[in-house]
């Protein structure tokens, strides 16, 4: 993170300019590099870094499939241009049908390009407005929201280009979604980078109340640790039955190329997966297909794509025993990180650390649920245009399961450092009393 420096050291380097060394010019050139065409520029590298590894892809894959002897490379180039396309929401016809689900993990890919590209442009333009001592004295500085907006600018150009060369009468992409999609990747994720690659987050958050940080700590750990358990869930579920898995891939008789093509494809829904997991832990569960259900308590599956991922689904039929009570594992979850975030960060208030969890779970499960809406979606014709989990029953169940978890956790923990560990530790006191092998010498 670039520190901005005080007014009093800028007015010490400016009656010293002539004993400043190379490394302080360097320094100042490095960060005050001109607004306009730095943050524009970066914003269009963010957009096209992506997109020029999405287009390497699809030509590389195009030689393996069949060694150029179908397509040509330019079909394999729009190819790869609508993949990047998909990741920013544009729906793409395919022989007809319409194809709406988002590739979430080309999603963070983009977004991690636009995270490090965003956090570069911060420091080249953290020398531009005033200091931290003026900002502190309550002047306002723009250059954050100036750079972020020409950013987001030069990514959106990046999109609107990308869907004009790549549509054609039979793919017609939506221009719209991709610009729509463009400036939430680069305001939600490009703006906070930038904030911290100019020291200027640094100087806010501070300013943010304790209590809403607190909520945001334990929103974030309960989705960090749901994410983890919902991926060893797939994990286990994929293991269990790769024998399938195996047969769909000598069934489709793929060589090494059309393999490693599956492979990436499986790595770019594999997000999606995660989600779908998600759901499936929770309760509501997913549809793979209209007129079908994947849940803990049902399970009915029609007709399946040729995928290796699908070997992850249960059997159909009725589901085991154990299958409902896996509905607890969000309730467990949220215990644990809001008892661990009251352990470390103590409230002995019981409203307060009461509110902090409830706020917390909360808060979770809301993010899960806006998340989950984008897993699902129109995979192919017929029956799998219905495809994801059911997002409304998600964000039910997680607000409640995350919400009552955050709750006891947070109070069990808060009895525990009021009175609960004096009133313990005196119970054990008293028992090694009266047993002599366990009295001290």
């Amino acid at each position: 993170m670039t520190s901005l420096q005080s007014s009093s050291l800028r007015r010490t380097g400016a009656a010293r300019g002539a004993k400043r060394t190379d490394a302080d010019l360097r320094q100042d050139l490095a960060t005050s590099r001109p607004l306009v065409p730095t943050a524009t520029i970066g914003g269009a590298i963010a957009a096209g870094g992506p997109l020029l590894v999405c287009l390497a892809v699809a030509v590389i894959g195009w030689f393996l499939t069949d060694a150029g002897g179908e397509g040509s490379p330019s079909g394999a180039l729009r190819v790869g241009a609508h993949g990047w396309l998909a990741a920013h929401g544009s729906t793409v016809a395919v022989e007809g049908i319409r194809l709406t689900a988002i590739p979430l993990g080309l999603t963070l890919i983009c977004a991690w390009a636009t995270w490090r590209i965003g956090h570069r442009v911060g420091e080249s333009v953290s020398g531009h407005g005033p200091d931290a001592g003026r900002i502190a004295d309550g002047e306002r500085d723009w250059t954050v929201p100036i750079a972020a907006g020409l950013f987001a600018v030069g990514y959106a150009v990046v999109g609107v280009v990308t869907c004009a060369v790549a549509a054609t009468a039979a793919t017609s992409p939506s221009p719209a979604r991709v610009v729509l999609w463009s400036l939430l990747v680069a305001g939600a994720v490009g703006f906070p980078a930038i904030a911290f690659g100019s020291g200027r987050a640094s100087i806010w958050l501070p300013a943010i109340p304790d209590t809403v940080r607190d909520v945001a700590l334990v929103a974030w750990r309960i989705l960090r640790m749901w994410f983890a358990i919902s991926l060893v869930s797939l994990t286990v579920a994929f293991v269990l039955d790769f024998s399938t898995a195996a047969n769909v891939v000598s069934q489709l008789h793929a060589d090494a190329g059309a393999v490693l093509l599956m492979l990436v494809a499986t790595a770019v829904v594999l997000p999606n997966a995660v989600l779908f997991s998600s759901s499936y832990l929770l309760g509501p569960g997913f549809t793979v297909g209209a007129g079908t259900t994947v849940s803990t308590s049902l399970v009915v599956i029609g007709p399946l794509p040729m995928f290796p991922l699908l070997a992850a689904l249960p059997d159909q039929g009725p589901t085991p025993w154990w299958a409902g009570w896996l509905m607890l594992t969000p309730v467990l979850v949220a215990v644990v990180i809001a008892g661990r975030v009251q352990r470390e960060r103590p409230v002995l208030a019981w409203d307060r650390a009461a509110i902090r969890g409830c706020a917390g779970g909360i808060a979770a499960g809301v993010v899960l649920a806006v998340l989950t809406a984008f897993a699902g979606g129109a995979v192919g014709p017929g029956r799998m245009s219905d495809v994801g989990p059911y997002t409304f029953d998600v964000l039910l169940h997680a607000i409640t399961s995350f919400g009552i978890g955050g709750v006891a956790g947070a109070l069990i923990v808060c009895w525990w450092q009021r009175d609960g560990g004096a009133r313990v530790g005196s119970r054990l006191g008293a028992v090694r009393a009266r047993i002599p092998f366990l009295r001290r010498p």
